[in-house]
């Protein structure tokens, strides 16, 4: 695919800008507890009569009737009505009537589809939190449905200990919005500023980020603004109007329409549709203090198809992008801005005022896909040093923490993929093998430059596919204990949180060593250099041992390791081969033992 830049795609785009009248905007739409009452208010530019009917009116047909505003906005104030009623409005476009839900319910009861008034009462208890730096983050992807045997926000909660003992920092959690049915992997939203109730609702959500913000731990979400629903979606033709049978006022009518989810794209360039993402953005930030987004394939905001060699650029989406990831930076610079994109296109972490998407970083497919099909290739001979050189390497210049690295995600753990270690052996995907090649995966990933990110369960070698349906099976967090204890010790060292390994949170990565024919890289990574921060990888990819090798380091001297895969502490099946430090003479050469997919990490003992 060609990468195309922003000013490569329609030269520099104007300043997102609304002129949206401002009864519409922010949290003016939709359903406002106004103690006594709601305020009632929703945008259907079409409609010529529209009405609000609920349990506080016994859902009398037609309703209470709205009033017309200016913008194409109706509101009215209902006494009876208040926190937890149920409501939908009732449109009229010529002879035909519609009964939808408010497109901006922040609760939809599961079984009626009806929205649910909600007024934010919720008590954070005092808790302040500040996100750490990008640079220090580990990330831990996880399903809401499927994380703990609960399913739920609070099953979540109740395993916070055993996620800060595992040392990450960070949960991602796949969109947790309001979709159809019972179970889903939560990217089909059909309610997008609802918190899907069988999770446990809004305060649920909330409380979990109170409680994770308490542990220390930061929250991430995944929003869809590439495509909405695709199925049981009241937003589709929502106020009757409609061109070639497309979606109405929240989509594009036209070619633009078309993504693999159905005509569902909006229509970044209508100003209301650009203020309802941006809002929606907005909310997770500021009402349920979330410390950042992950914006789920943008490849499809920015172009229409993806699959053709030239896809055809949307400015428009850019430009939403661009004012999402602005007033988030605004609200707080802390805020993580996270893209992904098939193609790896350097402009979604460009900054706004050079004319590119303004993200922070971005998911790199550059880096899993080389790497997962080198470590679940099942012939060393098809193991390239080059190439994971290559892939490890390939960070963007200026800051290498633009993109998040990682060998498992919902993505690459399903639809005909599976887990590592079942990749590895898919007959037995607890052998020595595919334990062995399973943590080197991890070692490479915590040490690699970028932001590391780990799928839920990883750490203790689950396999097979990810089933949305399917807890994990916690009963591997005890079998494999020594491979999580490997996981924690990465962690820690990635996180330098025993001040001997900064330079894994700096910007600098140089090769040291690349031996193509017996597959043995080195690589050292720093932030200032020296002693407690020069931080030195020895990685072995064949099954092969050497008793000892020789590899250039950046100072002489006693160099401690940090990190030895090859511990039977990890693993009964592992051999125990390694040293406790090595010395390194003056010409800069030190020789360790590696073994077979052996992997080790060191660094200097800081001066007293």
């Amino acid at each position: 695919m060609k990468s195309t830049s922003f000013d490569e795609a329609a030269g520099p785009l104007p300043e997102v800008e609304t002129v949206t009248p401002p009864q519409a905007r922010g949290g003016g739409l939709g359903a406002i507890a106004t103690d006594p009452g709601v305020d009632f208010r929703v945008w259907a530019p079409n409609a010529e009569q529209v009405w609000v009917t609920g349990d506080f009116c016994d859902w009398q047909e037609p309703g209470l009737e709205l009033g017309s505003e200016e913008g194409g906005c109706w509101s009215g104030w209902v006494e009876s009505a208040g926190p937890g009623s149920q409501y939908k409005f009732r449109l009229k476009n010529g002879e035909r009537t519609f009964l939808k839900t408010d497109p901006r319910a922040r609760e939809v009861d599961p079984s009626s589809g009806n929205g649910v008034v909600y007024q934010d009462g919720f008590d954070w208890e005092g808790v302040e939190y500040e996100a750490p730096p990008l640079n220090e983050l580990v990330i831990y992807e996880m399903h809401a449905g499927t994380f703990d045997e609960d399913g739920t926000f609070d099953g979540i909660i109740g395993r916070l200990d055993y996620l800060v003992d595992l040392g990450v920092n960070a949960i991602e959690l796949m969109p947790p919005t309001q979709f159809p049915g019972e179970r889903s992997w939560g990217y089909n939203v059909s309610h997008p500023f609802a918190v899907e109730a069988d999770y446990g609702g809004v305060d649920g959500l909330k409380r979990l980020v109170r409680e994770a913000h308490r542990k220390g731990i930061a929250v991430i979400l995944d929003v869809v603004y590439n495509h909405f629903g695709p199925s049981e979606l009241d937003m589709w033709q929502f106020d009757g109007w409609s061109e070639n049978g497309m979606g109405g006022i929240y989509f594009y009518n036209d070619w633009k329409s078309k993504t693999p989810w159905g005509d569902t794209r909006p229509d970044y360039g209508r100003e209301e549709v650009r203020q309802y993402l941006r809002d929606n953005a907005m909310m997770w930030i500021e009402e349920f203090r979330v410390d950042g987004l992950r914006l789920d394939a943008v490849a499809f905001i920015r172009t229409v198809d993806v699959e053709v060699p030239e896809p055809e650029e949307i400015p428009e989406g850019w430009q939403v992008m661009q004012w999402i990831n602005k007033d988030m930076k605004r609200h707080s610079p802390r805020v993580y801005s996270i893209a992904e994109d098939i193609g790896d296109n350097r402009a979604l972490t460009t900054w706004i005022d050079q004319g590119g998407g303004g993200f922070d970083t971005q998911w790199e497919s550059a880096f899993v896909f080389p790497m997962k099909e080198m470590i679940q290739c099942p012939d060393d001979a098809g193991r390239d040093a080059n190439k994971a050189a290559e892939a490890i390497g390939s960070a963007p210049e200026g800051d290498v923490f633009r993109r998040v690295v990682y060998l498992e995600s919902h993505d690459m753990v399903a639809n005909g993929r599976s887990r590592t270690t079942s990749g590895i052996d898919g007959g037995d995907p607890a052998s020595e093998w595919a334990q062995r090649r399973a943590l080197l995966g991890a070692a490479i990933v915590m040490t690699s430059p970028g932001v590391p990110m780990v799928f839920q369960g990883q750490e203790f070698l689950e396999d097979g596919e990810f089933d949305d349906g399917e807890p994990l099976d916690w009963e591997k967090a005890d079998r494999f204990r020594g491979i999580k204890a490997a996981f924690r010790d990465l962690v820690k060292l990635r996180r330098n949180l025993e001040n001997r390994t900064r330079g894994l949170c700096g910007q600098h990565t140089e090769f040291t060593h690349i031996d193509a024919g017996q597959k043995v890289l080195a690589w050292h990574r720093w932030d200032a250099g020296g002693p407690g921060d020069s931080t030195m990888v020895v990685m072995n990819l064949t099954a092969a041992s050497h008793e000892f090798y020789q590899v250039p380091f950046p100072a002489p001297g006693a160099w401690q390791v940090r990190f030895n895969a090859d511990w039977t502490g990890y693993s009964e099946e592992f051999s125990d081969v390694g040293e406790t430090a090595i010395e390194v003479g003056d010409d800069g050469l030190g020789a360790l033992p590696l073994p077979a997919y052996g992997f080790v990490i060191l660094s200097q003992n800081r001066a007293e």
